[in-house]
């Protein structure tokens, strides 16, 4: 609790804590905040023509025409419901990939920090082949050889984060065996599972939480650029990168298609990083005073 206290005291992270919890918000209520379906088609129901520009009444469009809080899109789709359901496919993206990352690299991490030996060396030099190689063409090659798709995008981002991840958690494990009360564990008879479960791992997690926060944002930043690329979401899903994508050709006649996926990309990444900005802060033992 005191962790929490330090971090609501932290005003990076109450401005992440804020970003985010409007979008976990907005994902949540999409179905009641979106006037439109994500993949709804408007030609035949409303008399709007493709990449119409946003019409807001209250900020002067005439009533008679219908309201666009963002925008239609080249398939004359409402902008602004794709942006709303986008936020869930972005949560989707950034949880589901850090966390396989995390429990494969904490699973790797843990045994070569605690077993040590030839086993280490082993897990830890294969780890460091896969970050030898440029982190994005890594991931481009991995959806390359599965094929295009957003599982597959979300899969090699956590194939080329996992290392990471088990580097610093053996990092952690290595420092805490070490501490007096593993020996004395140890001494009284406790077993190797035992000592991993309650006393190795909760002692060693914590770096990983400020890490697997920022880590969050940047498997969305990094899938959406897969997107854009053609290798991740397909179309017609309503993700951010594919969205961008498509309307990149339109940056003059229809800048509001190209900034305004942009700036949720960009909301999102700076939340995640705000808030782990402010754990890493309120974590730290130097600033506990």
């Amino acid at each position: 609790m005191t962790a929490v206290k330090r971090l609501f005291r932290q005003h990076s992270g109450i401005a992440g804590m804020i970003i985010l919890g409007v979008l976990v918000l907005t994902a949540v209520f999409a179905p009641i905040i979106a006037p439109y379906g994500p993949n709804e088609v408007l030609i035949g129901k409303e008399n709007i023509r493709k990449r119409a520009k946003p019409c807001i009444h209250l900020l002067g469009c005439p009533a008679d025409q219908p309201q666009h809080l963002a925008g239609v899109d080249g398939n004359v789709r409402d902008e602004f419901s794709r942006l709303v359901y986008g936020s869930r496919i972005s949560i989707f993206i950034g949880f589901v990939t850090i966390g396989f990352a995390i429990i494969t690299g904490t699973f790797l991490g843990t045994i070569a920090g605690y077993v040590g030996g030839t086993t280490s060396n082993i897990i830890m030099r294969t780890l460091d082949v896969v970050l030898a190689f440029p982190f994005l063409l890594l991931a481009i090659a991995i959806v390359a050889i599965l094929g295009p798709g957003l599982v597959n995008a979300m899969m090699a981002i956590a194939i080329v984060n996992i290392p990471t991840y088990a580097r610093v958690i053996r990092a952690s494990v290595l420092s805490v065996r070490e501490e007096e009360y593993i020996t004395a564990a140890l001494s009284i008879g406790a077993g190797h599972r035992r000592i991993l479960l309650q006393h190795v791992l909760p002692n060693a997690f914590p770096p990983l939480i400020v890490l697997a926060t920022l880590g969050i944002g940047t498997a969305i930043l990094e899938t959406a650029g897969l997107s854009f690329l053609g290798l991740g979401s397909q179309p017609p899903d309503p993700e951010w990168g594919a969205m961008l994508a498509s309307e990149r050709n339109q940056v003059f006649s229809a800048p509001h298609l190209v900034f305004l996926p942009g700036l949720a990309i960009m909301l999102t990444v700076l939340g995640f990083n705000l808030l782990g900005d402010g754990l890493r802060d309120a974590l730290d033992p130097r600033l506990r005073l």
